[in-house]
């Protein structure tokens, strides 16, 4: 049963719930032992609550009186560790956190979450403040991915990306401030979507406030959207979130693609580096897909995109520099890497800070116009597949050349998993939509997922 478990969906678990088949007080069970049982290789976990066995034994009762919460009611789910979950410290992946600073109340996805029945398992791993696209800090040391061993999962949301694909329950919260979702899903081979800005309301949002995204990390499409219909549920703690759209998103994953017009952009209009031949393979057959279901299918690259880019490296040692300005003297306890961060933000005019918020509008109108003429992108998630943690330059981590755009602007975008290339490593293609059109996001990447074999 064990293994059952381990590959058991959502969908899966909660089916069972129904028909009798399981209970989740043996499935949290299951799932807490695989926890502690990988922390000595994954290590994927920053803080594991073995106390969560009284929430699965509420929603045993729940289930035996026929009066469930809805479709995650006893679904084991893990929580990124710069999300808060009462009773459980946060700690940003930093030993630069006191320890008598580590608590409190739910933030907006984990309260929602729990008022749906989840069962909240434990706390991910995490870079220090989740400022890098690995996962390593001085709090956790390093976070490996279960595909194989030697590699990194990828980050920040690496901890959760390594627990779902390694079986350790089959939701995780994720966030992204500039890949922080989709690489790590890209390399694990999960599926990971960055919601449109201000879908999921976040608080407290912290330095990175005006590029972070809180979004699903999953095995599937259709559990991904079960999680994003409760996480977007209205939060008024969070300023920057979106009007509350009551949509179902589980409802809206029809395979209908006939009309839709699919951008393909193979580089995204870099020179200075392109995908693997694996990626690139994987975007002509996600093209190919699309366009057999009706979908019209041309390339065509959003404008303007290395400014993006550039300005979301601005932006990031700026929020950096505060960050450790904010910490004080406790700065000194940060990652090295992001030390870096913090004195090239030191560096930066409040002209250059300034110019930069100006053009991310004027740019991210120039985007919104291509979208005029597109429904949907496919480009790459990442140049390169999961690095070898031997090659990993702990000072210099590798920026996201393909992924940040979408936070400068917005928009939504996933990470759907399109199989394995030659070394058998997970491949990823990126799916983006126009803002706030997270349900046809949604939409093509379930198309695309079960046109690679995945339910």
């Amino acid at each position: 049963m064990e293994s059952t478990i381990a590959a058991m969906t959502a969908v899966d678990l909660v089916d069972a719930y129904r028909r009798g088949a399981l209970s989740p007080v043996e499935v949290v069970r299951d799932t807490l032992a695989r926890a502690h049982e990988s922390q000595a290789t994954l290590n994927a976990f920053a803080f594991i609550d073995d106390g969560c066995l009284a929430q699965a034994e509420a929603s045993a009762a729940r289930w035996r009186r026929d009066e469930a919460l809805g479709p995650l009611d006893g679904v084991p789910v893990s929580i990124k560790d710069n999300v808060y979950a009462a009773g459980m410290p946060t700690r940003f992946g930093s030993i630069a956190i006191p320890p008598d600073q580590t608590q409190g109340p739910d933030s907006p996805t984990t309260a929602r979450l729990r008022e749906a029945g989840a069962v909240i398992i434990g706390k991910t791993t995490m870079p220090d403040y989740a400022h890098k696209i690995v996962t390593d800090s001085p709090l956790t040391g390093v976070t490996r991915n279960p595909v194989d061993l030697r590699r990194s999962p990828g980050g920040s949301s690496g901890g959760a990306a390594a627990a779902v694909a390694a079986g350790i329950g089959p939701l995780a919260v994720g966030t992204d401030g500039g890949g922080s979702i989709r690489i790590p899903a890209c390399w694990t081979g999960i599926f990971g979507l960055k919601p449109s800005f201000g879908r999921v309301p976040h608080h407290p949002r912290g330095a990175f406030a005006p590029v972070s995204h809180v979004g699903p990390m999953t095995r599937t499409v259709r559990d991904a959207a079960l999680m994003l219909t409760v996480m977007a549920r209205p939060d008024s703690r969070d300023w920057y979130s979106l009007p509350h759209d009551p949509i179902a998103y589980e409802d809206h994953l029809d395979p209908a693609m006939t009309g839709l017009r699919v951008a393909v952009s193979p580089r995204l209009g870099r020179t200075d580096t392109e995908p693997d031949a694996a990626t690139a393979a994987a975007i002509a057959d996600a093209a190919a897909c699309l366009a057999a279901m009706g979908a019209e299918v041309a390339e065509a690259d959003p404008p303007h995109l290395g400014d993006i880019v550039r300005i979301a490296g601005l932006q990031w040692a700026a929020y950096s520099a505060y960050l450790a300005d904010q910490l004080g003297d406790r700065a000194a306890d940060l990652d090295p890497a992001l030390l870096e961060l913090a004195g090239i933000g030191r560096g930066l005019g409040r002209h250059d800070i300034v110019a930069a918020q100006l053009d991310r509008g004027r740019l991210g109108a120039e985007v919104a116009r291509f979208f005029d003429d597109w429904d949907l992108l496919l480009a790459p998630v990442i140049d390169r597949p999961a690095p070898l943690l031997d090659d990993l330059d702990p000072r210099a981590p590798p920026l996201p050349p393909f992924t940040s755009w979408c936070n400068v602007t917005g928009l939504p975008a996933a990470s759907v998993p399109a199989g394995r290339d030659a070394q058998g490593l997970p491949v990823g293609v990126q799916v983006v939509g126009r803002r706030f059109d997270d349900a046809g996001v949604l939409r093509a990447c379930a198309v695309l997922e079960r046109h690679w074999g995945r339910r």
